[in-house]
């Protein structure tokens, strides 16, 4: 087994990949932070509230050699608990992996070569077929912008713009937004909206009624609504990389923001807001203040996500009056590492015949049919 302590010490092997489970957990957040660009995204404690949600089992690859080191965390799928596969496939043969919510994939650090590029990809791939993984869906993080690094081993695609705000200073934070912003920033303290944070269980709660009225309000998806085992566990095994933010009319809570962080970055998670008070502007004055609260504390960005879909629509709008400057962008990488059972999966699917499968989801054999 690989040993993170004493890495730039010891002679280094030719290269080596190892798997580490989800129950290992002191050696997966040890080998995660030991990269000076991690994420709250690659920590054990953020991957368990998902496996919760039924996303997957959570599993960190850690890749070494004489000339970089590499980790990637992803959400491994039992195909066959697809309902869509329900006695079509056997059980615990064949998987698929997944960035987990949020952005994610391979961080890589040392001197990167060809070489090493090379050989990272061989080994995942042998690693990957060996534990009947079919293939993966990663979604790069804007931030850190991995992508870059991947081009040679992912089919890429560029997405769409994300809105990242860049925390300088609260008065640079202050001049990347669009006036508009600024005036109804302006027109919310006016008004009286006032803007705390905290980490109560009761704002937790207050939270998740909140969160699930604009869910409803959206016709949101049934995977957006999240059970309270999942709120248990941001609250309790997320406790130094979580908080609520809330605004208060009146003494009435009309908007809320569930803000994680770690290693000076700051991410917009979760959002609910009362629509009856939206002409009060509340969630526009809240992001000001998480991004001043960031300033205070050392973050160095703050990253508020793109559009629904990564398009350019009116959740991206609304993203972007706060940093009219940003140039973080979304990509995501597909790689197939068994292209005949993939195949074979799209059959299953297609069985039917009385219907095609969306074209461009992947994986298709999960896809929404058309």
């Amino acid at each position: 087994m690989l040993s993170v302590k004493g890495i730039n010490e010891q002679r280094k092997p030719e290269f080596q990949m190892s798997v580490i489970h989800f129950e290992e957990i002191e050696k997966w957040d040890k080998i995660a932070k030991s990269f000076s660009n991690f994420d709250v995204y690659y920590l054990s404690d953020y991957v368990k509230a998902f496996k919760s949600h039924g996303d997957g089992e959570p599993a960190l690859f850690y890749y070494e050699d004489q000339n970089i080191r590499a980790m990637n965390v992803v959400m491994k799928r039992d195909i066959s608990l697809d309902k869509r596969f329900t006695g079509k496939i056997p059980p615990n043969t064949y998987f698929d992996i997944s960035t987990p919510y949020g952005y994610g994939g391979f961080l890589i650090e040392g001197r990167i070569t060809e070489d090493s590029l090379r050989n990272l990809n061989n080994k995942y791939i042998y690693l990957c077929e060996k534990q009947g993984i079919v293939c993966e869906f990663v979604r790069f993080h804007p931030v850190l912008n991995n992508v870059e690094d991947l081009k040679g081993i992912y089919d890429i695609s560029t997405r769409g713009k994300t809105i990242t705000v860049n925390l300088y200073s609260r008065d640079r934070v202050w001049d990347n937004f669009t006036s508009k912003n600024r005036n109804m920033i302006r027109k919310a303290k006016k008004s009286g909206v006032e803007i705390y944070w905290g980490r109560d269980p009761k704002l937790f709660d207050q939270f998740i009624t909140l969160y699930n009225a604009t869910m409803d309000k959206d016709n949101a998806k049934d995977y957006y609504y999240f059970k309270k085992d999942f709120y248990d566990s941001i609250l309790n095994d997320l406790k130094y990389n979580s908080i609520i933010f809330y605004g208060i009319y009146e003494g009435k809570i009309i908007s809320m923001s569930m803000i994680l962080y770690s290693n000076e970055q700051l991410h917009y998670h979760l959002s609910a807001s009362d629509r009856e008070y939206q002409y009060l502007a509340p969630t526009n004055l809240l992001l000001f203040e998480v991004a001043c609260w960031g300033c205070m504390n050392g973050f160095k960005t703050f990253h508020l996500g793109g559009g629904l879909g990564s398009k350019e629509d009116s959740l991206f709008n609304f993203k972007k009056v706060f940093n009219k400057n940003s140039d973080s962008h979304f990509s995501m990488g597909r790689k197939i590492f068994n292209q005949e059972k993939y195949d074979e999966l799209i059959k299953i699917r297609n069985s039917n015949k009385l219907y095609t499968l969306e074209n461009d989801f992947f994986p298709k054999y999960r896809a929404t049919v058309r």
